[in-house]
């Protein structure tokens, strides 16, 4: 019997699709249920789920979140994501994660049955593929390894039951952990082509290395190696080193014996692989080497706040003079990792968020572009890091130069628009305009279209016509006092203006009743 995992925060859903599959596929299912995805993450570890709905949008974890956890994981339930909302960036996030299946809310019955009879299709697939009792128990294997890594407070009684089950007992004469982790132009090897590249190269190695190693594959382009002979781990190091092939970085940990020792071993080689991220080239650090770093360093906190308060200003060498003191190689290798991590944090706090929160807008397009910037965790090498906070902080100088010249000249334009109203009735033109406000002539010109949308000489006409109605319509002044007043040469020339903007001369605007007697 197959078990189902049904997610959903309303108990009515979860309900109703147990009824409609169980009617459908009577004694063919056992059933679990979840509120959200943090839920159905335990309900997944702690029993072997072979299908997944889930809605999208729940507390706590949501869908999305949901099945990219689950990716990481060596035996995946197949997914099927259920929605009310026909949302096609949900479509996109689920279909990169290998969701076989996108249902819309309310569930149609005969639906909901094709796509079940379709996933039942997929799983007998998988598990006919799965018939070689080698890959069972490799499978066997890594899922149960999978699990004693992934649970660091097991009692030692079963930690070893679990062990004996997969023959690793060897682990009590000596092992050590090696973590690789892919470095090449594949954005996102597949578990099988990641173990197929490892496995060609451990099978070049001495035939002593090959016997009692097991693997995890812990997350995207990571596996988690552990071989009791350390002479494995010196060939992959050597191949690591001199191929440009083999495009792999590796954290070691310290070789030890014991299952006491196990989960230790493990955290070493992970934080050793944190610390390839200072090399420039795919390489191995061993934990040794680097459990002695200090922990006692001052983050350059006020350093950091002078960057951010340079932006946007003309002292572009002065801003990368300081961000090369901030990133300086040599005192970055001196402290453990922290001050890094410590480093970046507070360059998004103090710099990046808040030049959002100041400006906002565009700004935030910008942050999306080095969207990778706010975490050191997503790049390889320290040099790729450094050149993206570098050129992260140019274009946001660029930008905010460009805003804080456009706040001014906005400013400037509502000052020579107020001008252009108070006077218009005078001998006015751009010199005097421009002059008014200290603005070049040429940039004043096009920055006034940008403002009004009309040129200078447009806009003041108009200005003037809408007053010349006015007084058409509210005085007995004369046309031609009236031409005066709103500040034209003639009379003639303010008629055919009148005309071209209003479609009848000044004479015929008064005539169709727009008059006021003097009373």
């Amino acid at each position: 019997m197959r078990k189902l995992l049904i997610v959903d925060d309303e108990k009515n859903i979860r309900l109703g699709l147990k009824a409609m599959i169980a009617r459908e596929f009577p004694d063919h299912y056992a059933f679990e249920f979840a509120s959200d995805g943090k839920e159905a993450l335990q309900v997944i570890e702690n029993s072997q789920i072979d299908i997944v709905i889930t809605d999208i949008r729940m507390p706590e974890m949501d869908g999305i979140a949901l099945i990219n956890r689950i990716q990481e994981l060596n035996l995946k339930p197949v997914v099927v994501i259920l929605s009310g909302h026909d949302d096609f960036q949900y479509a996109k996030e689920a279909i990169r994660c290998d969701v076989k299946e996108y249902l819309l809310k309310p569930i149609i019955r005969d639906e909901l049955s094709r796509t079940i009879l379709r996933l039942e299709r997929e799983l007998t697939l998988r598990e006919e593929q799965l018939t070689s009792s080698s890959h069972q128990l490799e499978a066997f294997q890594e899922s149960q390894l999978s699990y004693v890594l992934s649970h660091p407070h097991l009692e030692e009684e079963d930690l070893q039951s679990k062990l004996q089950r997969i023959e690793m007992g060897w682990l009590d004469e000596g092992f050590q952990f090696g973590i690789l982790q892919y470095t090449g132009t594949v954005d996102e090897m597949g578990h099988t082509e990641f173990l197929a590249r490892i496995q060609a190269e451990i099978n070049n190695a001495p035939e002593r290395c090959r016997e009692q190693r097991a693997h995890v594959y812990e997350k995207k382009n990571q596996l988690v190696l552990i071989a009791k002979h350390r002479e494995l781990f010196h060939y992959l190091s050597d191949r690591i080193m001199g191929s440009s092939y083999f495009s792999y970085r590796m954290g070691l940990s310290e070789y030890t014996s014991g299952i006491a020792n196990l989960h230790k071993s493990h955290e070493e080689a992970q934080q050793a692989l944190i610390y390839t991220f200072l090399l420039s080239v795919p390489g191995v650090v061993r934990y040794e080497s680097i459990r002695h770093k200090s922990r006692e360093f001052q983050v350059p906190v006020e350093t950091i706040r002078k960057i951010g308060n340079m932006l946007g200003s003309d002292r572009d060498k002065e801003m990368t003079s300081l961000l090369h003191e901030v990133l300086d190689m040599q005192t970055v290798v001196r402290f453990d990792i922290s001050y890094l991590e410590a480093i970046s944090k507070t360059f998004n706090e103090l710099v990046f968020d808040k030049i959002f929160q100041i400006y906002g807008g565009e700004s935030v397009e910008i942050l999306r572009l080095f969207k990778k910037v706010g975490d050191i965790a997503n790049f390889t090498y320290f040099h790729d890091y450094f050149h993206s906070v570098e050129g992260l902080l140019h274009r946001l100088n660029d930008y905010v130069k460009s805003m804080k010249s456009f706040h001014i000249d906005h400013k400037e334009m509502k000052k020579a628009v107020q001008y252009m109203q108070d006077n218009y009735q005078k001998d006015l033109n751009m010199t005097i305009v421009s002059n008014h406000v200290s603005l070049n002539y040429s940039y004043f010109s096009q920055a006034f279209k940008e403002f009004t949308g009309e040129s200078f000489v447009n806009y003041l006409k108009k200005l003037r016509i809408d007053r010349a109605r006015e007084l058409l319509s509210s005085t007995a002044y004369k046309v031609y006092e009236i031409s005066d007043i709103v500040g034209f040469e003639n009379t003639k020339h303010f008629s055919r203006v009148f005309k071209e903007i209003e479609g009848v001369s000044p004479q015929e605007f008064r005539d169709q009743g727009h008059v006021m007697k003097h009373g």
